[in-house]
């Protein structure tokens, strides 16, 4: 099932796709949960689906306007230096733990929306990744467990601003609206094994990023227990699992993200979360 938060007509709802329309799941259970974090919250995503597979779209895919898939995340986690090709191209030492920065949530925008170069700086570049959408939260999870504490995976662009990175990762990571999340959630019972995905990224058309999960130095089990082990995760947290080779930052010359560039993330299985470039006003 692949879950949605959108606005029709300017109104905030969420909902399932189903082929190129929308079924419209707050307008049937809104009252008890009104939005997708209050689904997972609730463990409702059985009923939820049961309703959608009973039910006919109310939109059109076109119709609507994406936004993050989980626009109320209580926490943004995000992993870098996870592929050991990136760590090399950037010149970093392999970790020997997961590298654990968070972001704000007004970082997060919607497939579709444009993504802003900051006027500090033109160091701007992309970050394709897989992301994790916690189901049930908890502290202290077990590896072996970990898997079943995921509600779903979806497309992310960590956007990043190299300049201010380098003297400050929390900086360097939190400019607003550089941060992609969507343009859905595929639920985990769709995607059994996250390893076999593959993530793509594509500047203008031209592949720049390609990678396995199953390459990733700390999987999403291990991610999962070591982030629960200083943090309770709850449902609807974003876990961002890091980027492969490829970034700009890693090109001789870089190669920085500009107005009037499209950017894509495309995981198989998971959709394709394409943005513009536009310059901060």
């Amino acid at each position: 099932m692949k879950l949605l938060s959108y606005r029709f007509q300017g109104v905030r709802r969420f909902g399932a796709l189903t082929g190129d329309g929308v079924i419209d799941l707050a307008a049937r259970v809104g009252d008890l949960y009104p939005d997708l974090r209050a689904v997972l919250t609730a463990g409702a995503l059985p009923a939820v689906a049961a309703i959608a597979a009973a039910a006919p779209p109310d939109h059109r895919l076109d119709e609507i306007a994406l936004d993050p898939v989980i626009p109320n995340p209580a926490k943004i986690l995000c992993v870098g230096l996870n592929y050991k090709t990136h760590v090399l191209e950037v010149g970093r030492e392999l970790p020997t733990h997961p590298s654990v920065f968070s972001r704000l949530h007004n970082t997060l925008i919607a497939h579709g929306e444009a993504m802003i170069r900051p006027r500090a700086s033109t160091n701007f570049d992309f970050e394709g990744e897989l992301a994790v959408i916690v189901g049930r939260g908890g502290r202290h999870i077990a590896e072996a467990d970990a898997l079943s504490h995921v509600a779903g995976y979806t497309c992310f662009n960590d956007g990043s601003v190299r300049d201010f990175q380098r003297h400050s990762v929390t900086a360097g990571k939190n400019f607003p609206d550089t941060g992609p999340l969507g343009p859905w959630m595929v639920t985990a019972d769709e995607i059994p094994d996250p390893t076999r995905l593959t993530v793509a990224t594509r500047l203008n058309g031209a592949e720049v990023q390609r990678d396995s999960v199953a390459h990733m130095i700390f999987p999403i089990p291990r991610i999962i227990a070591y982030l629960s082990t200083f943090a309770e995760l709850e449902p609807g947290d974003v876990i961002a699992t890091g980027t492969p080779h490829g970034v700009g930052l890693g090109r001789t010359p870089p190669l920085w993200m500009k107005a009037g560039d499209t950017i894509e993330v495309e995981i198989d299985g998971v959709g394709t979360l394409r943005n513009t470039i536009v310059d901060e006003v």
